[in-house]
């Protein structure tokens, strides 16, 4: 009989591997076997093994039966695995390759390599168990987790990503998340990505707002590293996203009842004293304007604005007569209209804001080189927001009309600012603010 193999003796000492030579008939018997077929199953010698049926090796008489069903029907069997019984009575777990020989007479041999797979088989059962219990970590996480190449393909996720999608693994698997999101927010994603795979740096913790195929907007936090290979080199990413859309809600909840009940103070204001009230209201304009230009997010802006309007609510303690006297004030009068810093810094302080509001507020009124008041911070001690509000505040005081004064246009108010470019005021705020005045053709552009 043709075959696409041959077996020997020698043949299975180069392999490595255990050779048998059985008859088959009235008088079954191994006829040879190598060492390492002896040692496989136990025994110390191969005359040891000569007595024992093929037949009783095999550790079920059924897996004996079906090697002996292919080899007959196909004269060789090629990988056929299976448990062998040690001599001691032990499980062998083996991949055998056989041919059925016949030499034309009455004599039938079988004779095969056996290899003692036990230990591989262990190996791969701790590695399926390894990653079932990765799986089952990864599915329990209550968080998107995902896997890409070094294309930003994906190609693992887990349960809570998937879920997210609306879709299985396998219709995720391969794909990019330009086929899940929309074009400027997938940019974005892969602008990252790239960023990982190209310096070998996680992003940690980008706090971002993102759409869902069923155009629900959520607001989440990711964590994006590097995946590297034996090598060290990079293969691809890594990302965890964790939803924090109720938290984020909450937040903003309380965010709005804070600022709500600011605005009560406000409307307050607005009822003693109308034009600080319309001071507040257009400094606050003129200071969102100066942040956008600076290209500041959400918080930033809010920031800024909330700034803008409560900045001068310490005026609320002020006797009206000092407030909008005709004339020079008194060194007295002027001491106490300073205290509205104070006093709006301690009417807000207490209040928990996702930033320094109060401190914003308190500095408003200094000056880069120290002149300003009420501590006569100096350059980096103040606050890029509190110059912002400074240049807002001199830009709208100056350039409008004042129960005590005349309004001394915008053209007066920015050869102040300039004059005290880089000395007094930030020399980039004053900057901008002249941009945005000359884009509004020297007309006032907060009302």
């Amino acid at each position: 009989m043709d075959h696409s193999f041959y077996i020997d003796i020698a043949s299975a000492e180069k392999l490595g591997v255990g050779f048998f030579k059985y008859a088959v008939g009235p008088e079954e018997h191994f006829v040879s076997v190598n060492n390492l077929f002896s040692l496989m199953l136990g025994f110390s010698s191969t005359r040891d093994i000569m007595g024992v049926s093929l037949s009783r090796v095999f550790f079920t008489p059924g897996e004996y039966n079906e090697f002996l069903s292919t080899l007959n029907k196909n004269g060789a069997v090629k990988s056929f695995e299976t448990f062998f019984r040690s001599h001691n009575g032990e499980k062998v777990c083996v991949l055998i390759t056989a041919i059925f020989e016949n030499s034309g007479s009455t004599e039938a041999y079988i004779s095969g390599f056996a290899e003692d797979i036990t230990k591989r088989k262990k190996d791969e059962e701790q590695l399926y168990m390894e990653k079932d219990f990765l799986q089952n970590l990864l599915d329990n996480v209550p968080d998107a987790v995902y896997f890409k190449d070094g294309d930003n393909r994906l190609i693992k996720v887990n349960k809570f990503f998937a879920q997210g999608l609306g879709l299985h693994p396998e219709e995720i698997i391969g794909k990019t998340d330009f086929d899940f999101f929309p074009k400027e927010q997938a940019l974005k994603m892969f602008e990252d990505d790239n960023f990982v795979l190209r310096t070998g740096r996680p992003i940690v913790g980008k706090i971002e707002r993102t759409i869902l195929p069923n155009n629900t907007w959520n607001q989440v936090i990711t964590t994006k590293i590097p995946m590297f290979d034996r090598m060290g080199e990079i293969i691809g990413t890594m990302g965890i996203t964790r939803d924090m859309t109720v938290y984020a809600n909450l937040e903003r909840d309380r965010l709005n009842m804070l600022i709500n009940a600011l605005e009560v103070l406000v409307k307050a204001l607005e009822m003693r004293d109308p034009y600080t009230f319309s001071h507040v209201r257009h400094v606050a304009v003129i200071a969102e304007k100066i942040a956008k230009e600076l290209g500041w997010d959400e918080n930033r802006l809010l920031a800024m604005k909330l700034a803008g309007e409560l900045h001068d609510l310490g005026k609320i303690s002020i006797p009206l007569d000092i407030l909008n006297k005709p004339g020079k004030l008194s060194d007295l009068e002027y001491s106490f209209v300073q205290q509205h810093v104070d006093r709006c810094y301690d009417l807000i302080k207490d209040i928990e804001f996702p930033f320094s509001l109060a401190e914003i507020v308190y500095q408003h009124h200094e000056r880069l080189d120290g002149s300003g008041y009420p501590r006569q911070l100096k350059g980096d001690e103040i606050s890029f927001e509190a110059r912002i509000l400074a240049v807002s505040d001199v830009l709208e005081a100056m350039a409008c009309y004042r129960p005590y004064r005349e309004a001394l246009g915008l053209h007066k108010a920015m050869e102040e600012l300039e004059r005290g470019s880089g000395t007094k005021f930030d020399k980039e705020v004053v900057g901008i603010t002249r941009d945005i005045v000359e884009r509004h053709d020297w007309k006032v552009f907060w009302e």
